[in-house]
């Protein structure tokens, strides 16, 4: 394990998710200031845009409209030239529950995981799938028997899309079909099944990774937040660990790799997920460090 510093970016927010860089800023969403927001070249922390139901995922479209998450009603908005947030695709029938990660191909095709169940509720875990929004707003069902789909990149070639199984103890991957459509799953790194264990906190012992958010390096290999690992993972197709940053005792719930030369590590660091706990009080940050491989694909 490299030692790191590790500097602050962000501070005294709820729980961050949804770090991308963009536009030659950070930009993330905080669940419950319910914004999105992005950091000036000159370190500001600025808030672009209210979204009451709930920010989540974030993307920007060929013509350089943003596209967020808009979790509790299962919607993604689309924030128009003249600032304005409208429907872009209503998925409430096809997502089961809280939709949450999102990536927007360099196509406009967006790819988007759900909760599957109701997590906050303390319901029995649930597979669920992954639904494809086209730049149109129509939407299908592309993937399914996913144990919590969550950060997801779409490689360079645009062929192949990679997915965190959050409570599945692996990393997925699928082909990405000529239509937008996707392949068989197959795994990207794999440390045991879990099967249909319905406790979630079974499956987060019986768990060597809990993979959130994903960004993929010019190496192709993937960093991830190992979450309540409280730890940054970098792992090459198969599962081999290449690096790790340790973060404890704060845990690690999204990254992504941006900066001017692609070489920055940015880490969505809180004390956990709970969303009572985290409403209640300002203990998010955004934590940056420099690694050595630089950023490929999207986002």
């Amino acid at each position: 394990m490299t030692q790191r510093n590790l500097r602050v970016v962000a501070e005294g927010l709820t729980y961050l998710e949804g770090p991308r860089w963009h536009d030659g800023m950070l930009w993330f969403v905080d669940f419950y200031t319910y914004g999105v927001y992005r950091v000036t070249p000159q370190g500001a922390v600025q808030k672009v845009v209210d979204v009451p139901q709930q920010p989540s995922g974030l993307g920007w479209l060929p013509d350089g409209r943003m596209l967020v998450v808009s979790m509790k009603d299962r919607k993604i908005l689309r924030q128009e030239a003249d600032g304005r947030l409208v429907q872009h695709a209503d998925l409430w029938s096809l997502c089961p529950a809280h939709v949450n990660d999102m990536v927007v191909a360099p196509n406009g095709n967006a790819y988007v995981g759900n909760f599957g169940f109701d997590l906050m509720a303390g319901a029995p875990h649930q597979d669920t799938g992954l639904v494809l929004v086209r730049p149109d707003g129509t939407a299908q069902v592309v993937a399914d028997g996913l144990a919590f789909p969550n950060g997801m990149v779409v490689t360079p070639d645009e062929k192949r899309l990679i997915v965190n199984e959050l409570f599945g103890n692996r990393i997925s991957q699928f082909d990405i079909h000529a239509d937008g459509t996707l392949g068989p799953r197959r795994d990207f790194a794999s440390f045991g099944a879990l099967g249909s264990e319905p406790d979630v906190g079974q499956r987060l012992e019986r768990a060597q990774i809990i993979p959130d958010g994903l960004a993929l390096d010019a190496e192709g290999a993937v960093w991830f937040a190992d979450t309540i690992h409280c730890r940054a993972v970098r792992m090459a197709e198969g599962g081999k660990i290449l690096d790790v940053v340790d973060t404890a005792p704060e845990g690690i719930f999204a990254v992504a790799l941006g900066g001017d030369d692609g070489k920055t590590l940015f880490l969505c660091a809180a004390p956990d997920w709970d969303e009572s706990a985290r409403k209640a009080a300002r203990q998010a940050r955004m934590l940056a460090t420099t690694v050595s491989v630089a950023h490929a694909g999207t986002p």
